[in-house]
């Protein structure tokens, strides 16, 4: 996993869905339904430590933003997946944007070669920001049953 920042804390103040999290108290969001192509999504969503934890139907996803963070304009997040099953799955997941900052960037520091490629070995490139739409992906990307080639599947060594 594409290593990633943070202090362990909450945030001291962010807007999410229709309600706030204020001083770092893990107050819970309601998030609405997200309709996606393949069913009406219902998620409940808070910070546990330093991940925000957000639950669907068939999974439940640990993101790792950074402790300031706005959820909706995360653009580079760790992200880990449960499933039912108890199996865990991995990705960093990147917007178009983000990408497109990064390659900038490393053409002037030179690295990957000189910012001519992108690679991460378990990077997700997704079109919009968003802890919500990332969620949405995840749900439709387990429906489509693509979900096994775009996460990497960890063993239980490493908890």
């Amino acid at each position: 996993m594409c290593s990633r920042a943070h202090n362990g804390g909450g945030l001291l103040s962010s807007r999410c869905g229709d309600q706030f999290l204020l001083d770092g108290h893990p107050e819970y969001w309601d998030a609405p339904a997200v309709t996606t192509t393949t069913s009406n999504l219902q998620t409940e969503a808070g910070w546990d430590g330093p991940y925000y934890r957000a639950r669907a139907e068939g999974f439940e996803a640990l993101f790792l933003p950074s402790p300031d963070e706005v959820l909706d304009e995360v653009c580079n997040v760790d992200a880990e997946v449960h499933l039912p099953d108890g199996s865990r799955w991995s990705a960093t997941i990147f917007t178009m944007a983000e990408v497109d900052r990064l390659m900038k960037r490393w053409e002037e520091t030179g690295e990957a070669a000189g910012g001519r490629c992108f690679w991460c070995s378990d990077g997700l490139i997704v079109r919009d920001p968003g802890i919500r739409g990332m969620v949405s992906v995840i749900a439709e990307l387990l429906a489509s049953g693509e979900f096994e080639g775009a996460f990497h599947r960890l063993d239980d060594s490493e908890r």
